[in-house]
């Protein structure tokens, strides 16, 4: 039964509703456990509280999604996917902080063969996305992870206005799906070996 975590930042919900999206494909795989992670602002509540609209948006995310307490938990996960709005053409700061934070477990090897994936919204039409995804992916490699990356035929390209479309939440789906049926194979994998092992 693989564990898949779908850890994201999101300002404005953008992310998040593809982090759901994400979840829910994961979720119809058979026996797969999903959580979904919120990663917390690093503004000042005084910056945040300042923009009415920032500040609506983070009370509603943090109302409804749980922080990730710490970056050691993300060595209970067989499958880790994160998510991040672009930001001319990278991640947020907030995803890099958490990912800079992962360096005992790179040491010890904690994540080495376990499955990592990425996603991004875009707050334009602009189809920069592969970029910012494979800045996002990199540090998971740097990890020792065993990389499934989006499908580009069907990848997210988000409206003027930021939003998901329904394409985008179907692409996130489909991602979500596919990172937890390579985790279960991983997983299966890994049992066959450690039982060779025993005998």
């Amino acid at each position: 039964m693989p564990k898949v975590l779908v850890l994201f930042y999101s300002r404005m919900g953008n992310t998040a509703l593809l982090a759901d999206a994400v979840a829910e494909g994961a979720e119809s795989v058979k026996f797969t456990e999903v959580e979904v992670r919120r990663i917390e602002e690093l503004a000042p509540a005084s910056v945040i509280d300042a923009d009415e609209a920032w500040k609506t948006a983070r009370a509603t995310l943090a109302k409804k999604y749980r922080v990730l307490e710490t970056v050691e938990s993300l060595a209970l996960y067989d499958a880790l996917i994160i998510g991040s709005p672009a930001r001319d053409g990278i991640i947020s700061a907030e995803l890099k902080h958490t990912l800079d934070q992962a360096g005992s477990l790179r040491r010890r090897g904690a994540l080495v063969d376990k499955v990592g994936s990425a996603f991004g919204s875009l707050s334009t039409a602009a189809r920069d996305h592969e970029g910012t995804t494979m800045s996002m992916l990199i540090p998971l490699m740097h990890l020792g992870m065993i990389i499934v990356p989006p499908d580009y035929g069907d990848a997210p390209v988000a409206t003027a206005s930021g939003a998901p479309s329904t394409a985008d939440l179907a692409a996130a789906r489909q991602q979500g799906a596919r990172v937890a049926k390579v985790a279960e194979w991983v997983r299966h994998a890994k049992s066959h070996e450690a039982h060779g092992h025993r005998h």
